[in-house]
């Protein structure tokens, strides 16, 4: 039978999925100090199977995922995707902003970045308005996602010396998260 582009494409995707749902479970599964047997015994799944969801040549049910998942100690959740958009200052160079502003883990957004050749302690309020000076005029895409927590960016906002260019930028995504925090200016 010959498949059209469209099928083998959804083939693909579903093959890539499968490998990432794979990755979770060993990822859970070792994470819980349990080896699969143990992992399939408590989740009330056989060890082929879960190998098999493991090596992505199986794909489980949702309901499935959240069973072996919660046997691992994890919680399977739904997280809205944040992409950045890069623009260009009146310079050239490039600012990134991401399509929603999102919470980090305590121990990330109180951490130490380092950028360029500057180390920064989150930690320290002075610091990490530095950093999230720096972070919001010239971070790439990774960086701005990966240190810019959304809370404490409302926190620092109006102490945050900034281009107009990119504080026009910023502004709605600051005052959305502010209106969903019950936060006024």
């Amino acid at each position: 039978m010959v498949s059209s582009p469209v099928e083998r494409m959804l083939g693909q995707e579903v093959a890539l999925w499968a490998r990432r749902g794979g990755l979770l479970f060993r990822q859970a599964r070792r994470a819980a100090s349990l080896n699969q047997k143990a992992l399939a015994s408590v989740s009330g799944t056989s060890r082929t199977t879960l190998s098999a969801y493991e090596h992505g040549r199986k794909s489980p049910t949702l309901e499935t995922a959240g069973r072996i998942l919660d046997a691992a100690g994890f919680r399977l959740v739904l997280e809205a995707k944040v992409e950045c958009a890069a623009h260009a200052r009146g310079d050239g160079r490039a600012f990134h902003v991401p399509s929603r502003l999102r919470r980090l883990p305590v121990a990330v957004a109180l951490g130490v970045l380092r950028l360029g050749e500057r180390v920064y302690d989150l930690a320290d309020r002075d610091e990490r308005r530095a950093a999230y000076t720096a972070l919001l005029c010239g971070g790439g895409p990774g960086e701005v996602l990966g240190h810019v927590d959304g809370v404490l960016l409302i926190d620092l906002w109006d102490e945050l010396v900034l281009p107009d260019e990119i504080r026009g930028a910023w502004q709605p995504l600051v005052e959305e998260a502010r209106q969903e925090s019950g936060v006024m200016n």
